[in-house]
């Protein structure tokens, strides 16, 4: 009789440990599944240049396609090629883009154009293609763009230029734009073509990583901004 009683104490306090601890099990992997998900979302909404069709013909640096400042009459014409998710393009920006546009642009001297060579990461290639859709827009609003988004960008090594964040951030910070139609392009991936062309036409003329100059047409063997002015004044000088 001891032992049945004893046997029904213990069975009443093991169940609603055992009911506490399935509970703790269900929320876990409920949570696990919910962050699963949105990770995934996130992730599948990112472009792959697998999926971008339509034949590429590297033919010329196109640069009648590409965002740029400064008169089409001047000697010289620089192209930086860069990725948003790149550390050194956003040091390089936030150091010397200024300077660059005072004392080359704003003389007359050069044209600068900016051409994607977005490779880090599939959210190089989203941050790139809503960058083209901003400039189809405005090239100066597109400008603003590469200020800002240096100036927020995160860590090279995680995935942070999602659709989301993208879409937050331009409706935070570029006004001036049709941003339903900005919407609409990210999503759709409108500009994605572009982005792949740019990319294969910079690997074609030997372009490896970002920053990287190009100087009337020749491919500067370093980033440097004393190598960059060096190649322009010696351009200016032909």
């Amino acid at each position: 009789m001891n032992k049945q009683v004893n046997s029904r104490h213990s069975n009443n306090k093991l169940l609603p440990m055992l009911l506490t601890v399935i509970g703790v099990v269900l929320v876990v992997v409920a949570a696990f599944v919910f962050t699963g998900k949105n990770g995934t979302s996130e992730l599948d909404s990112l472009p792959n240049y697998t999926e971008v069709k339509g034949k590429i013909v590297v033919d010329g640096l196109k640069y009648e396609k590409q965002p740029h400042l400064g008169s089409s009459t001047a000697k010289v014409k620089v192209i930086e090629f860069a990725d948003f998710k790149c550390p050194a393009c956003k040091k390089w920006t936030e150091l010397y883009l200024d300077t660059f546009i005072k004392d080359y642009v704003d003389t007359g001297k050069a044209e600068f154009f900016f051409m994607n060579f977005a490779f880090i990461d599939r959210d190089s290639y989203l941050a790139a293609s809503a960058g083209e859709a901003i400039y189809n827009q405005s090239n100066e609003k597109f400008w603003e763009y590469v200020h800002k988004l240096y100036a927020n960008q995160g860590d090279e090594s995680k995935i942070w230029a999602t659709e989301k964040f993208i879409l937050k951030f331009v409706k935070d910070n570029i006004a001036g734009i049709d941003y339903g139609q900005f919407e609409q392009d990210v999503k759709n991936h409108t500009y994605m073509f572009d982005v792949k062309e740019d990319f294969k036409i910079a690997g074609a003329y030997g372009v490896n990583g970002t920053p990287k100059f190009m100087v009337n047409g020749v491919l500067l063997p370093d980033s440097s901004y004393e190598g960059l002015t060096t190649a322009i004044e010696a351009a200016l000088k032909e």
